[in-house]
């Protein structure tokens, strides 16, 4: 059963890196969510109004909370356990809709400052998506380059990029002509993983094929379509000062798509087959109506956004560093957190990843990455491999990346 809590002016329901697996809703009095903004250390205030939700993110995500909840005065709060909140959510489409549009503003929020510190906010949609052509011709991804062009030219017939993207299509197909003539085959594990409920035949009207190395969509691109993969592999991919980052891999029974659906906003990663992958295709019309007849779907997009708003946050405060080998030491936790060890004593950890790999999620060139990694080197800090490196103590990484930073690393 939900809880009453009542909390006097000044109680604090939470700190900042608590394990709390509460949902709070507001019901009277003033509630102040601070945190601590990464980018120029101040204080970042929030104030939840009566009815509104907090502590949703880090409760369905498991995460450590980001900010510290203060009561401004005399206040009444309903604390729920996550199954009570999905209960409640999952009985009110007016909740679930606006929750899932909060979320998915907010991740664009993260995506505008990376891109921004990164120095890779393009002058418009029509710029950007030839840059993410030039970027998949220049890595020998013809067919990738063909069908940006494709995409280009249909959504924007009348750029004034028109001739460039037609002879940069013509190009690539030049070259691409087998794997464009490759038919779609079905994996023999088709819809393995995928949702029940659209295993029936009265989907196969939105079901769409894919061939490895076809884009499903594209970067920049209007977003008018979501998609939920029923077999296969798609590879979330970013254009980053013209070079493709790989982002995510997303497999049977995930959705991809739906935060333009949700913002009205271009496309914010280029989405590509892995393998033969098939994908049911919905329209934004039919979005509201879908997660309506399917409370679940849509509890699973608010998880997903929880997960998504996480790992772009950590990789904006590993982006904020301005001292590299401190930045490059917050990277390896990172990736500690995201495959955290059985046994939390060993103080030495080994990470599958190359200097590129480091660079890529730093922020930083690989020259300047190789240059800071070798300093780590010689202070004993790393073990360099061909294909993996070892961190000889990770608490020593975590202490001196606290200590720097003045921020909570998750436990």
């Amino acid at each position: 059963m939900p809880k009453i809590n009542q909390y006097s002016k000044g109680s604090i329901p939470y700190f900042a890196g608590d394990q709390d697996p509460r949902v709070f809703i507001l019901q009277k009095g003033i509630m102040i969510l601070s945190s601590i903004d990464p980018e120029n250390k101040g204080t970042v205030t929030d104030q939840v109004k009566p009815g509104e939700f907090f502590g949703v993110k880090s409760a369905l995500g498991h995460y450590a909370r980001e900010e510290t909840a203060t009561s401004l005065s005399e206040s009444t709060v309903v604390a729920l356990t996550v199954p009570e909140f999905e209960k409640l959510v999952s009985t009110n489409k007016e909740i679930m809709m606006k929750m899932l549009r909060v979320f998915s503003k907010q991740l664009r929020q993260i995506h505008k400052k990376i891109e921004s510190i990164l120095n890779n906010v393009p002058e418009d949609q029509q710029t950007g998506m030839l840059a993410v052509a030039k970027s998949f011709y220049n890595e020998e991804q013809y067919r990738s380059c063909y069908d940006v062009c494709e995409k280009m030219l249909q959504r924007f017939p009348h750029t004034m990029y028109a001739k460039e993207v037609t002879e940069l299509r013509d190009q690539a197909k030049l070259v691409a002509q087998r794997e464009l003539a490759r038919e779609y085959s079905p994996n023999q594990n088709e819809l393995t993983g995928s949702l029940k409920q659209f295993n029936l035949a009265l989907f196969d009207r939105f079901a769409k094929t894919y061939v490895p190395g076809q884009v499903i969509i594209s970067e920049h691109e209007p977003g008018d379509t979501f998609y939920l993969i029923q077999s296969g592999q798609v590879q979330l991919l970013k254009c980053v000062n013209g070079t493709q980052k790989n982002l995510d891999i997303l497999k049977a029974g995930e959705f991809f798509g739906e935060m333009a659906i949700l913002d009205n906003s271009p496309r914010s990663a280029t989405c590509m087959a892995l393998d033969n992958v098939k994908c049911l295709e919905f329209s934004k019309e039919n979005f509201e109506s879908l997660i309506t007849s399917n409370p679940q779907i849509g509890l699973g997009l608010l998880k997903l956004f929880c997960k998504r708003i996480y790992d772009q946050k950590r990789r904006f405060r590993i982006l904020t560093i301005s001292d590299l080998q401190i930045r490059i030491m917050d990277t390896f936790l990172m990736f500690d957190e995201m495959n955290p060890t059985a046994n939390v004593n060993e103080k030495s950890r080994k990470f599958n990843v190359t200097e590129s790999d480091i660079a890529h999620w730093a922020g930083l060139n690989l020259e300047t990455t190789s240059a800071e990694i070798s300093k780590l080197t010689e202070r004993r800090k790393i073990e360099v491999f061909d294909n993996y490196m070892i961190v000889s103590n990770i608490a020593d990484f975590k202490r001196l990346v606290e200590s720097h930073t003045g921020a909570f690393t998750p436990k």
